[in-house]
């Protein structure tokens, strides 16, 4: 019997503009070989390899850059500005919140968000639906289980099934009402030092409950408004990963500024009846500030950062959302190229999203395609020209 052999087919991509997620500069006019899903090989487009065996996919009028990593997240919670649908989501059947994870899924990827780090218990619908939660799903998810708010929430080493540890330890800055006693210092220190290896994620807000989230040995923080710069010297010191979440001040803000509630669909703008609060929006004013004050300082003092949205919250939508926390990296003195390194590398090592990251030789060819010559960047990111999937079209995605 004849041995077959398959020849697996080179395809090349031609990029005006490539910037890799590794924080370099980027690079013009280049070529990417893909082979069998991985990267192969990168070089001037002056140099293609001539071949007839291979296809050449040209975007020379185009950016390409790596797929991109919220790290905060929530898949199963409506960003609907009505909060009596955020408030009824746990009360739905077992259908309609597959149905909603499914969409949220698919928003995300229409935009470029391939990799998520969502606050979201999907036990349930794993034994729903045997997909959900997949390696060939649209986008990798890793998730926390349900967000500890209380001892009685978060048993020693985190939920069943979850892939780290997510404390909620001082509540979102934009709560309305204060959050009730969850958490003890003492609680906080006895979760952290029997997590069973997981990384651990707090969201605090503050000097002391900042300082008190580093001190029991918390992985990341969240959040992290006003917390200082002696706690941002010991998050540099001990790398700690910082996701500050702007978007969410910024959203308060333009609530506070229209009377209602806004709904961050940044193409058009949408406003619920409400009634202001006095006093609002000079403090979310001064909020923003201070919170791109410390993400400025961040960048100097060499802390990690990640972008995270908090997609899934009040009028913060999935997928759409994570340009505009880009633009306010970029507002915060952060360059195209760092940026982007926040809002793909430093989520995907973070989270060990190993397909997802930088792109170089001998990683999965999965990248996006942006219309347009870098400068036009994060803005172009909103209206994708393609998606690539391990060195092909994403089936899914269309313009």
């Amino acid at each position: 019997m004849g041995l077959t052999i398959f020849m697996s087919k080179i395809r090349y991509i031609l990029a005006g503009s490539f910037i890799d997620g590794s924080g370099a500069d980027r690079r013009r006019k280049v070529f990417l070989e893909v082979k069998d899903s991985f990267i192969t090989a990168i070089g001037s487009a002056a140099e293609l390899p001539r071949s007839d065996e291979a296809s050449i996919d040209d975007f020379s009028y185009c950016t390409v850059v790596p797929a991109l990593v919220d790290c905060s997240v929530s898949l199963t919670q409506s960003p609907a500005v009505d909060r009596r649908s955020g408030s009824s989501v746990n009360k739905v059947g077992m259908a309609k919140k597959a149905a909603m994870l499914e969409r949220h899924m698919h928003y995300c990827h229409i935009h470029g968000v391939l990799g998520a780090a969502a606050s979201d218990d999907l036990e349930d619908l794993r034994g729903y639906d045997q997909q959900v939660g997949a390696p060939d799903n649209i986008i990798a998810i890793r998730t926390s289980g349900r967000l500890c708010r209380n001892t009685q929430d978060c048993p020693a080493v985190g939920p069943a099934g979850s892939d780290f540890l997510k404390i909620d330890y001082s509540g979102n800055i934009e709560d309305v009402k204060p959050k009730e006693p969850g958490f003890s210092n003492e609680d906080l220190h006895r979760i952290l030092q029997h997590r069973g290896g997981k990384k651990a994620v707090v969201i605090a807000n503050g000097q002391q409950e900042v300082a008190e989230a580093l001190a029991a040995g918390c992985d990341a923080i969240e959040q992290g408004y006003a917390m200082g710069e002696d706690n941002l010297r010991k998050m540099a010191a001990r790398n700690v990963l910082w996701i500050p979440s702007v978007l969410r001040a910024r959203n308060r803000l333009d609530a506070a500024g229209s009377s209602g509630d806004v709904c961050c669909r940044f193409s058009t703008r949408y406003v619920a009846p409400g009634k202001p609060v006095p006093g609002a929006e000079t403090f979310w004013k001064k909020m923003l500030a201070e919170q791109l004050s410390q993400l400025r300082l961040a960048r100097k003092l060499g802390v990690t950062t990640a972008v995270g949205t908090g997609a899934g919250s009040i009028g913060i939508l999935h997928g759409e959302s994570m340009v505009e926390e880009m633009k306010l990296f970029i507002k915060a003195g952060y360059s195209l190229e760092e940026t982007i390194q926040c809002a793909s590398e430093n989520g995907a090592k973070f989270f060990a999203m190993e397909k997802l990251g930088t792109l170089g030789v001998g990683r999965p060819a999965t990248f996006l395609i942006g219309r347009g010559m870098a400068q036009q960047l994060p803005r172009k990111l909103s209206y994708l020209e393609g998606i690539y999937v391990d060195g092909s079209p994403s089936p899914v995605y269309q313009k």
